[in-house]
């Protein structure tokens, strides 16, 4: 895929890794349609890029916010790629988190990305390059301890992305998986960074997943990318042998218990 003059739909443009997605695609030569929660910071991103491209404020826990943004791809002419972006991921025991909390996390990471692509997937089939990305997660092939709902979610878009792929093998629309490790963004506190830092767990910053996202995308061939070693080892040894990172895991699990004490 060319990118130059695409029309690319990202969800979550004013997070960590949204904000550097988008300026990437942008210097690619996109055109984008950005969406987010925070009014202040998608119109601050957009008005930093060149060219012209619009913005969506949208709560995509409830159907008014998806309604919102498949309007807004109506009234701009369709897209050519959705990035399906917007995460949150609180850390912290299972019992301790809300039902707000834990819906969110469904709602949020799982649920819009399945609607968001129902509803586009009449404009996308009628583009000659359409592709979808689902931004998964390590975690979503890993369950991780106190991040269980997330895993959950992420669990969920990993399987919807692969169904879905065999379901439209016959369109020319691709369907494609990024899963990255941890991020030095606000999705993680200091407290979730200085947990990772003591375990050892390496943490990326948000141009690495924009490179790989962009190289995703341009590689006509690939369909699934993970980021950052030893985790792409871990995660095929977690599906063959998982007792073996069962092991590994539960030495954490100290560590992983104090910090989500604090």
């Amino acid at each position: 895929m060319k990118i130059k003059d695409k029309t690319i739909l990202i969800t979550g443009a004013d997070g960590g890794i949204g904000k550097t997605i988008s300026t990437m695609l942008v210097d690619a030569g996109a055109r984008l349609i950005a969406v987010g929660h925070a009014e202040q910071g998608l119109a601050a991103l957009v008005d930093s890029l060149p060219g012209d491209h619009v913005y969506v404020t949208a709560d995509l826990s409830k159907p008014e916010g998806i309604q919102a943004v498949v309007d807004e791809v109506h009234n701009q002419g369709g897209i050519d790629v959705l990035i399906n972006n917007a995460g949150v991921a609180p850390f912290g025991f299972l019992e301790q988190q809300s039902t707000a909390a834990i819906s969110a996390q469904i709602n949020i990471n799982l649920l819009a990305p399945m609607l968001l692509i129902q509803a586009l997937l009449p404009m996308l089939k009628q583009r000659s390059e359409p592709a979808i990305v689902n931004m998964g997660s390590t975690f979503g092939s890993i369950g991780y301890s106190c991040y269980s709902a997330y895993s959950a979610s992420k669990f969920g878009l990993r399987g919807f992305t692969e169904a879905l792929r065999r379901e439209l093998a016959d369109t020319s629309i691709r369907l494609l998986y990024l899963a990255p490790r941890a991020t030095l963004t606000p999705i993680n506190n200091e407290q979730v960074i200085a947990m990772n830092q003591e375990l050892g767990n390496k943490m990326d910053q948000p141009k690495v997943v924009a490179q790989h996202l962009i190289k995703l995308l341009q590689n006509d061939k690939a369909c699934t990318r993970y980021i950052g070693w030893p985790e792409k080892l871990f995660v095929v040894i977690n599906s063959v042998l998982p007792q073996v990172v069962d092991r590994a895991l539960f030495k954490q699990l100290p560590v992983i218990r104090r910090f989500a004490q604090q």
